[in-house]
């Protein structure tokens, strides 16, 4: 009986089924491609890609938000694939606004959600002016923040709005899980002639809210060692602290430690194969100059799996296409 509860709760933690059923829903809708190779095999790769962290590539926001472990994978992809953004430095580092960032967030995820890019700004910027430039640091950290902590944030805001209006922490209603979840935001008042609200009383808010929630929560006494230092603070002031935490970005464990974000060697190495590769395929015939040198042979490149929705998706964009050829042929 115990070593049953250990595995149902083992399970719930790592959200087994959640998985489970994602890999069901897309054996059924593609079963005459697996028929091809064998279920087992299915199964094999589709949990292989969970495990490396692959498996939200170009899927839809609801599936790359639905556990801990696809947004901490959805954040380390997006780092990997982007860091070249930031990586040259100086007056480069700033070439993006939030437009152009959530460009990027759509190259990995179609449908991410405007909103959830433009909070993530905000907290960099401070304010609604979402047409200056950010770097790619400043913005990748705080966007951990956001889109991590999603609901915790949500919370936080209600919090602190109750607190900035004068309640007193007996009264202040700690938000349940489930009510922070999908709640529009009211960007937060920072302008108070108190500055803020106690950061003593705040703490012990979040506390409470962190012992109640059934979400991601940054680890209270990694917030409670970054608010001893202040009497008071603001909401924005508080994200900014959250995003520059480097005890917090460790805990979260998506990606390193700032002085090393443009530092990738397994990346930079699987670059480098790449452009070796690339260097030796000719796209155009040999020419006078060339014909006479010695003929570069490369290996063969694999194309990496793709998920089977999409497989179906490309091959009846191919139909399509057919059908429009012998239309006008005829």
């Amino acid at each position: 009986l115990i070593s049953v509860s250990y595995c149902l709760l083992f399970a719930a933690q790592r959200h087994v089924l959640t998985y489970m059923e994602d890999a069901v829903s897309q054996l059924l809708e593609s079963r005459e491609d697996i028929s091809q190779y064998g279920i087992a095999r299915f199964f094999t790769e589709y949990f292989n890609s969970v495990r490396q962290g692959t498996h939200i590539l170009f899927r839809e926001f609801s599936f790359v938000q639905a556990t801990p472990h696809n947004r901490a994978s959805f954040l380390r992809t997006f780092w990997r694939c982007f860091r070249t953004v930031g990586k040259n430095g100086g007056k480069y580092s700033s070439i993006c606004c939030c437009p152009e960032y959530h460009c990027l967030l759509q190259l990995l995820c179609p449908d991410f959600p405007m909103e959830l890019t433009q909070k993530a700004a905000r907290i960099v910027l401070m304010d609604d002016a979402m047409d200056c430039l950010m770097s790619f640091s400043d913005f990748l950290f705080a966007f951990q923040i956001q889109f991590y902590y999603s609901e915790f944030l949500e919370s936080v805001a209600a919090i602190y709005q109750d607190l900035l209006a004068g309640k007193s922490p007996n009264t202040v209603i700690v938000p349940t899980s489930s009510s922070g979840q999908h709640r529009q935001r009211q960007p937060p008042n920072d302008c108070s002639p108190l500055d803020g609200v106690e950061a003593s009383v705040f703490y012990q808010c979040l506390e409470s809210l962190c012992d109640r929630s059934k979400y991601s929560c940054p680890p209270s006494a990694l917030v409670k060692e970054m608010l001893s230092g202040a009497q008071r603070l603001t909401f924005y002031g508080f994200l900014m602290a959250l995003a520059k935490h480097q005890g917090i970005n460790r805990a979260l464990g998506a990606l390193p430690d700032k002085g090393d974000l443009f530092l990738d060697p397994a990346m930079d190495q699987e670059l480098e194969k790449l452009v070796a590769q690339v260097s030796g395929l000719s796209v155009s015939g040999p020419s006078r100059d060339t014909a006479n040198l010695p003929v570069r042979n490369s290996p063969r490149i694999n194309a990496p799996w793709k998920p089977l929705h999409h497989r179906r998706k490309m091959d009846a964009e191919s139909e399509g296409s057919n059908e429009e050829t012998d239309s006008s042929e005829n």
